[in-house]
């Protein structure tokens, strides 16, 4: 498969690809629009991303030093924002300490392309530890066998020890001195860590490395649809593969994952208004 240029592996396109070949294929090599809704009700849906996005937003704010006072005038007019806004102040010293980096993009050679991810938040505690941190807005407090095998939980760590070698003057970094955090904001007592260690890290290379490079042999008819029906309930593209039209009710992967996929949003900080200070 020759891949677009400047084609970009990410933990949500590999999600795509192992949920669904045919998804991968038109989402990103492709790169046909949305024609059927993905959840209902739409604008319910879309308006639980914006409020997704508006509150990683307010997050990336405060730590780069805007004072929550000003900050909670975002969320006063927005009950659901208002909530993750008062659990975060509330709640989350408990599970994630002060400083770190917000943000931050990392990037390393994959096959034909580079594999990229963005962190929520990056942190190095004093005994020289890393943490990731991932800020959730989902509506579903996940199974944790279940989160600690996605896409994300495998790049985020994995790709930590890839591309962060020169992170606060590191020359390497140990698997086992990285931790990710998955911090709730509509469950904030209910934070899921994920230890990590060589073994694991091996198993990543070889299991990613093995995907990307899958991809990048496969000719266009082999990219075809799950058998796994289930999932389509909840694909943009089951309209195009003839496995209904209507979306389905809600499946736990389209519920969690729907604000763990900012970086493929259309919407993006730039688009959401500036807060005065």
């Amino acid at each position: 498969m020759q891949l677009p240029d400047g084609f970009r592996y990410s933990q949500a396109c590999l999600q795509d690809y192992v949920d669904c070949r045919r998804r991968f294929y038109l989402r990103y090599i492709l790169k046909l629009p949305w024609p059927a809704i993905e959840t209902e009700p739409s604008l319910l849906h879309e308006e639980h991303l914006r409020q997704g996005l508006q509150f990683h937003q307010m997050v990336y704010q405060h730590r780069i030093g805007i004072p929550e006072d000003v900050l909670g005038k975002i969320a006063e007019t927005q009950p659901d924002l208002q909530r993750w806004w008062d659990n975060y102040k509330l709640h989350v010293e408990d599970d994630v300490p002060p400083g770190g980096t917000p943000e931050l993009q990392l990037s390393a050679p994959a096959g034909a392309a580079r594999l990229v991810a963005k962190y929520d938040l990056l942190v190095r505690d004093d005994s020289g530890r890393f943490l990731i941190v991932d800020w959730k807005t989902s509506r579903n407090s996940p199974r944790r066998d279940w989160v600690r095998d996605r896409l994300q939980t495998r790049v985020y760590r994995y790709l930590l020890v890839r591309a962060g070698l020169d992170l606060h003057g590191v020359d390497q970094i140990d698997p086992s001195d990285i931790e990710m955090r998955y911090w709730f904001a509509e469950y904030p007592e209910e934070t899921l860590r994920f230890a990590y260690d060589a073994v694991q890290y091996d198993q990543d290379v070889e299991y990613l490395e093995r995907i990307m490079e899958e991809i990048e042999r496969l000719a266009e008819d082999d990219f075809q649809r799950t058998s796994n029906e289930k999932r389509c309930q909840y694909c943009r593209y089951r309209s195009l593969c003839e496995r209904g039209v209507e979306a389905g009710e809600g499946l736990e992967e389209a519920l969690f994952f729907d604000d763990l996929d900012l970086e493929t949003l259309a919407l993006d900080f730039d688009q959401i208004e500036a807060v005065p200070f």
